[in-house]
């Protein structure tokens, strides 16, 4: 971990959800550059409206966002100008091939493929026909590719196989290695922690959990049991 200085994100007692109904709850979270933090919790527990909130597509009930140190809401096209990332489950262009994608995203095809070389056959390829690894290499090479100070990333495994999850998950410590700050939320437990700095562990929307994998690791089959069970509570995760 390359800690460089102060957080590029952080929230302080953060309240947010929809309809004025908090999902999460005074949450403080925080991503310093050059560390990769893993956001874990059960199904309903908060995560995605938790990276939604950090990027500015949601507004707090409550609470505040920090931003690259400055308070704010402001939103998620604005962060994004400002170096913000953010990558959800395969965010890719059906209608166009793979390489009018990167053109989109303003990404030369070189450094995608410097990062994903299984996209090299596939440029020509309608994004829709891709495999759902490859539509997630895609997407995560329009955001690494581009240089970002943060990274939010919402189950980029999901569905995928083992080995394309190592792939993804490789190429995001690769970039944090050299002083990307990443945010991921991850259903693979075991594996993220072998990538990952720091972990927070949210149940019912709030933080219960926090530590390094080391820490962690030995009590994981307790803490699967007991705080990464299917959680009901809520309707939006």
């Amino acid at each position: 971990m390359h800690d460089t200085g102060p957080p590029l994100i952080e929230t302080r007692a953060l309240s947010a959800g929809y309809g004025g109904r908090p999902v999460v709850r005074d949450l403080a979270i925080e991503v310093r550059p050059g560390e990769v933090v893993a956001l874990l919790g059960p199904n309903g527990a908060g995560k995605t409206t938790t990276l939604r909130a950090l990027s500015g597509a949601l507004a707090p009930i409550d609470g505040e966002v920090r931003w690259r140190g400055e308070p704010g809401r402001a939103p998620l096209h604005r962060r994004a100008r400002q170096g913000l990332a953010y990558v959800g489950e395969r965010a890719v262009f059906t209608g166009l091939d793979t390489a009018d994608n990167l053109r989109v995203g303003r990404v030369a095809a070189r450094q995608a493929l410097e990062l994903f070389p299984e996209l090299e056959k596939r440029l020509t390829t309608g994004a829709g026909m891709l495999s759902g690894g490859e539509q997630q290499m895609l997407s995560l090479a329009r955001a690494l590719c581009r240089a970002p100070k943060l990274l939010l990333a919402d189950e980029l495994s999901l569905g995928l196989a083992p080995l394309v999850v190592d792939r993804l998950l490789r190429a995001v410590r690769e970039a944090a290695d050299r002083g990307l700050g990443a945010l991921l939320v991850e259903q693979h437990v075991r594996k993220v922690l072998d990538i990952a700095d720091r972990v927070y562990v949210l149940h019912r929307g709030r933080v219960t959990l926090t530590g390094t994998p080391e820490e962690l690791r030995g009590h994981l089959d307790t803490i699967e049991s007991s705080y990464l069970a299917q959680e009901t509570t809520y309707a939006t995760d």
